[in-house]
C-alpha cells in the first residue's frame, strides 16, 4: 500500500461516507474497533481484506496498516484503544460478532468523543467487557502469496459465479488440482471450496449494500439458486440477506 499515512491516535468519532467512498491506507499506534450502524464497511491490508455489516464488528490490532471502504451509504463508528488496553490480544484484524447490547455501546461512546468523566469512563468499561465476550467470525478473505494462487484467485475475483472445478482452472494457470489443493491450505490456511465460499459470501454483502435484489446476487456470486444463498448467508451472518441484521 503505497502512501501510508501514520495517524499516531486511532481517533474515537462516528462519521459518513458515501457509497464507494475510502479512507486511504494508513496505520495508528492504538487499536482501533470500526463498525458499521448502517451499510457495509470493508476493510484491507496486505494480508488480505475484511467486510462487516450491522452485526459484526472489525477490531485493527495497532500498527495494522489499512484502509477503509463504504459499500452502500456507510454509519461508520470508530473507537480507539491505547496499545497498552488490548482487551482481546488479537496480533492481526478480526470481524466480531455484534449483538445490541454491544451495538449500542459503541454508538453512544462515538457519539460525544471529546466529553469525558465517571459515566464516559463506565460506559467504556463495559463496552470493553462486552468485546470480550464477543465471538470471533471467520470472514478473513486472505490474500495469496504464491504466483499460482494469485493468478487462480485472480480469475475468481474477476468473476465470482465462475464454476469451474479445482482441475479446470488449474489447467488455466498451468498446474495440477493437487499441488493448487496444497498450496491454498499452505498459503491461505483454508481448502479452496472454503476461499471460494468466502469470496463470494464477501462479493454478495457488496452487492447487497449496492441495492441488488437477492436473487440477482445470488446469481452474480454463483449459487445455483437464491435459496441456497439464503441458507449459507443466514447460517455465516445470522439473519436473511434480504433481511435486517438483528438488533
Amino acid at each position: 500500500m503505497p502512501n501510508i499515512r501514520h495517524a499516531p491516535v486511532a481517533p474515537t468519532r462516528a462519521q459518513r461516507l458515501p457509497s464507494g467512498g475510502a479512507i486511504d491506507a494508513h496505520r495508528h499506534d492504538d487499536h482501533q474497533i470500526a463498525y458499521a450502524a448502517r451499510g457495509v464497511l470493508g476493510i484491507t491490508t496486505d494480508a488480505g481484506s475484511w467486510v462487516a455489516s450491522g452485526n459484526r464488528a472489525l477490531w485493527i490490532p495497532a500498527g495494522t496498516v489499512h484502509a477503509h471502504h463504504a459499500h452502500g451509504d456507510l454509519e461508520l463508528h470508530l473507537v480507539g484503544l491505547p496499545a497498552a488496553d488490548d482487551p482481546l490480544g488479537l496480533d492481526r484484524p478480526t470481524v466480531l460478532a455484534v449483538g445490541p447490547l454491544l451495538r449500542e455501546l459503541i454508538v453512544a461512546y462515538t457519539r460525544a468523543p471529546r466529553l469525558d468523566g465517571p459515566e464516559r469512563a463506565r460506559l467504556r468499561a463495559v463496552l470493553l467487557d462486552q468485546l470480550r465476550a464477543s465471538p470471533q467470525a471467520p470472514l478473513h478473505l486472505p490474500t495469496p502469496t504464491a504466483p499460482l494462487l494469485r493468478a487462480l484467485c485472480a480469475l475468481l475475483e474477476a468473476d465470482p459465479a465462475d464454476g469451474r472445478t479445482l482441475a479446470e482452472l488449474g489447467r488455466a494457470v498451468g498446474a495440477s488440482d493437487r499441488t493448487l489443493s496444497r498450496l491454498f491450505r499452505a498459503d491461505l490456511g483454508l481448502t479452496f471450496p472454503q476461499w471460494r465460499t468466502q469470496l463470494r459470501l464477501h462479493r454478495a454483502l457488496v452487492l447487497l449494500a449496492e441495492g441488488l435484489p437477492v436473487t440477482t446476487v445470488a446469481h452474480r456470486c454463483g449459487w445455483a439458486s437464491a435459496s441456497a444463498f439464503i441458507d449459507v448467508f443466514r447460517r455465516t451472518f445470522g439473519h436473511t440477506p434480504g433481511g435486517r441484521a438483528p438488533r
